[in-house]
């Protein structure tokens, strides 16, 4: 395909989507508290289970992330001050209560990892990672993945660290100065989605830079487009996770 061919391909994809032809009227993460939307306690919502989110079922990810919540015998793992003031047996027992940890040892020492992090390196506010950062999506995502990589384990991974950055736009009142600066989550589907548009070839989805090469070249066929490249991440995900419905 010619880039033009490409092009118009995703139009149609992203007209798909916003005419409910691909689904996703349900998204994973609408599985929430309704909490208010500006509250630390909003913020660490979207935040902690997203440290989780890797290869499983989002959906189920934040059915036990609600049930986790709603429980006042576990609840206190959302709050980062009670997670380090408890033991270890403690936060795994609620986290895998419901299924929200999997790997009831490896999730649970992540889990405390990040609420170690916010308390000591943020003063105990996730909020203050954006403000630090001037709500720079570049800046922000610089100190993530390479000033403390470490202290954010999982959330700091190429998939997670701009799809994490999309959800606290979409479920948070964060207002970023570059919002187009926001890359696509290059997880499985995407990556089929990608590889089906000839975004990225077969050789390039096996490698192990694969999400690398997928942001890239997705940066690279939307620049001076009207799409920033986080927009097409869902119609990508809903249009991949459905087997490539026809559009």
């Amino acid at each position: 395909m010619t880039k033009q061919q490409k092009l118009e391909k995703i139009e149609k994809l992203y007209n798909a989507y916003n005419e409910g032809k691909l689904g996703g009227e349900i998204m994973p993460e609408d599985e929430n508290p309704s909490l208010k939307i500006d509250s630390l306690e909003n913020y660490l919502y979207f935040t902690l289970p997203m440290s989780l989110n890797y290869q499983r079922n989002s959906y189920k990810l934040w059915e036990s992330a609600k049930k986790t919540y709603d429980d006042p015998e576990t609840n206190f793992v959302f709050n980062t001050k009670a997670v380090i003031n408890s033991s270890f047996e403690d936060v795994q027992k609620a986290l895998i209560k419901y299924r929200l940890a999997l790997q009831k040892d490896k999730q649970t020492k992540i889990w405390i990892n990040l609420c170690n992090t916010i308390e000591e390196l943020l003063n105990g506010d996730i909020r203050n990672l954006f403000k630090t950062n001037n709500f720079d999506v570049n800046k922000i995502r610089n100190y993530m993945q390479v000033e403390h990589k470490k202290e954010f384990p999982y959330l700091s991974g190429n998939k997670l660290c701009n799809y994490w950055m999309y959800v606290m736009y979409q479920y948070t009142d964060i207002k970023y100065i570059n919002r187009e600066a926001l890359t696509i989550a290059p997880d499985i589907h995407v990556l089929r989605s990608s590889v089906k548009l000839e975004i990225i070839t077969e050789k390039e989805f096996n490698s192990s830079n694969a999400q690398i090469i997928c942001i890239n070249n997705w940066n690279k066929i939307l620049q001076g487009t009207k799409f920033a490249p986080i927009d097409i991440h869902t119609p990508l995900w809903l249009w991949g996770r459905s087997g490539f419905k026809e559009v």
